[in-house]
């Protein structure tokens, strides 16, 4: 690793925040490290750091409402987000993967799970900010535009996280073609297990909210039931 990735670790839990601190130290990476939301909010504008692990149960501000202020703020809108969530944050999961977080991982976690994530989320963030221009792709009345990332519908711009951005972006590439679930997942660096299919679902249902779609009506994404999903261009 060339340069150091700088990983924000936001819990109120001091013994977390040490033990995640001393792992991530252990595998070259830099921490910045914050108690609340107000706290985090105020670290991520400043020092911009690749990565945040957030708490969703924090004091005060709750990591839902840290994560939606975080991506509303141009600063700290494409800062990608890992929620650290208890199994029964079911909801918290649903809702931060629906402002913008890019994965979740479950307490108790195990370091090489954590360690997937945090790598895999990286390198998909690192694909989005260093991708050769491309110009644009269109499905439909939507505009897709691949050097600045960010999709329009007649003329406004519609706000989508980092995975968000690229599961339209894969589908509008597949031309009107069917791209497997599986080859969805790998490219967006879900993993194939049950885990990463779900994640994939989520992200597919709020990119289809945002974009005004149905899944029960021919709209910009298809499902095709037994192979996959394929834009309508």
């Amino acid at each position: 690793m060339s340069a150091r990735k700088r990983i924000l670790v936001v819990d109120d839990e001091r013994h977390i925040v040490e033990f995640l601190v001393m792992n991530l130290r252990q595998n070259q990476y830099e921490s910045l490290t914050a108690g609340d939301g107000y706290e985090a909010l105020d670290i991520a504008r400043r020092e911009n750091p690749d990565l945040i692990l957030l708490d969703s149960m924090l004091p005060g501000m709750s990591g839902i409402e840290t994560c939606r202020s975080l991506k509303q703020d141009d600063r700290t809108s494409r800062i990608p987000i890992i929620f650290l969530t208890a199994k029964s944050e079911e909801s918290d999961k649903v809702i931060g993967l629906g402002l913008g977080a890019d994965d979740y991982i479950t307490k108790p976690f195990g370091l090489r799970e954590l360690f997937a994530r945090i790598e895999a989320v990286l390198r998909r963030s690192a694909r989005e900010r260093t991708a050769p221009p491309e110009g644009a792709l269109r499905i439909q009345d939507l505009a897709i535009d691949l050097e600045r990332f960010f999709v329009e519908k007649e003329d406004l711009k519609i706000p989508l996280s980092p995975t968000e951005f690229s599961l339209l972006a894969a589908l509008a590439r597949g031309g009107g073609k069917v791209v497997s679930r599986k080859d969805l997942a790998e490219s967006l660096a879900l993993g194939t297990d049950p885990a990463g299919g779900r994640s994939l679902d989520v992200h597919l249902r709020n990119l289809r909210k945002k974009l005004g779609d149905s899944p029960r009506a021919e709209g910009y994404i298809d499902t095709v039931r037994g192979f996959g999903l394929k834009a309508n261009p």
